[in-house]
């Protein structure tokens, strides 16, 4: 299935543009799924204007990718970035009733990112470890499932809504490498959501299984802080691969991690290993290294568990620069960049992605 869509995204980067570059340099291919041959993905316009001219090109690369062995039949739909058709994403909505577990399809591994409680720095690990998987050549995806407190939307520097060809299903919209849905991208930044339990998991059943995530090595689920209905209906009705625990070093935050552990444990997730986040701090004057919020405690949780701490990660002013400005520190060269590498590379050896 891999072969197959290399050899599609090298046909359609054939397809030049009259404003330069290709179909695929231009990152205009959304959505590539290839289940059986069977073939769909979505021509991405950067405005409806452009997309009103380019159906020749949409009929050209459907015949194009038709022709390819292995294709039983291709689906191409084109749409633009502005003005998209709102997905069905109805405030307050229930789940509603599906066979079989949540499995989106294209999708090789499922991991959630959790914390026992708020201002762990948990959504920015997410972020920064999504766009260093992304630079290690994997294929990501990132679903934004704090839908009280969404953060990727500004972490990720994008404001647009995702568009919805058919009403139905979502495209999901990228940046920096990795695929992303948040409720965040439907809503205002200062919009409060206001929502009961059965709301929450009918948005989440959206955003997880009416998104066309293509096909991704990994899924990232950036979960809201503690143990409530998000974790559950997760653990109970999806195959996740596992999960991360991130915290910070005191004590407060430790005894709310350890709640984490034993809600995965209760769930049967298996968490493959804990974060530790604001674990140094450099004064970048003198070089003098401080312990702000105490050291080892995360270190040690896990040796009492026996689970792997996956990185140590100082708290930096860099990071959260840039997290603020849209642009992930995993995105530079500095040695916070570099951290992140070293977790991704950790993670893509010892097979977990």
């Amino acid at each position: 299935m891999t072969q197959l869509s290399d050899a599609i995204r090298e046909v359609l980067a054939g397809f030049d543009l009259p404003d330069g570059g290709t179909l695929v340099s231009r990152d205009m291919i959304r959505a590539l799924t290839t289940e059986d041959g069977h073939v769909r993905f979505v021509i991405e316009a950067p405005s409806p204007e452009i997309a009103r001219v380019m159906e020749p090109m949409r009929a050209a690369a459907e015949r194009a990718v038709a022709a390819l062995p292995g294709v039983a039949t291709v689906k191409v739909a084109l749409t633009a970035h502005s003005a998209p058709k709102a997905p069905s994403l109805k405030i307050g909505g229930h789940a509603q009733p599906q066979e079989g577990r949540m499995a989106p399809p294209g999708v090789k591994r499922l991991i959630a990112i959790g914390s026992g409680k708020g201002g762990v720095g948990k959504s920015t690990v997410s972020s920064n470890l999504a766009v260093a998987l992304a630079r290690a050549g994997k294929r990501v995806g990132l679903l934004d499932a704090d839908i009280h407190g969404p953060s990727q939307p500004r972490m990720f520097g994008i404001s647009r809504r995702p568009a919805s060809p058919d009403g139905k299903t979502i495209i999901p919209l990228s940046a920096h490498g990795v695929t992303l849905m948040s409720i965040g991208f439907m809503l205002p930044e200062d919009k409060a959501v206001v929502w009961r339990g059965p709301m929450l998991m009918g948005a989440l059943q959206q955003m997880l299984m009416q998104v066309e995530w293509g096909e991704l090595d990994v899924l990232l689920i950036d979960l809201p802080p503690g143990t409530g209905d998000v974790q559950l209906s997760l653990g109970q009705k999806s195959d996740l691969t596992g999960a991360i625990v991130v915290s910070t070093p005191q004590d407060v935050a430790l005894i709310d991690a350890k709640k984490a552990l034993d809600a995965f444990a209760t769930l049967k997730v298996p968490v493959l290993g804990l974060i530790e986040n604001m674990s140094t701090f450099h004064c970048p004057n003198c070089g003098h290294e401080a312990h702000i919020f105490g050291h080892g405690g995360v270190a040690a949780e896990a040796s009492r568990l026996g689970l792997p701490v996956l990185a140590d990660l100082p708290i930096d002013l860099d990071t959260r620069l840039a997290g603020d400005a849209g642009t992930p520190v995993a995105l530079g060269e500095g040695p916070m960049a570099q951290a992140y590498a070293t977790l991704a590379r950790r993670m893509i050896d010892t097979g977990v992605v």
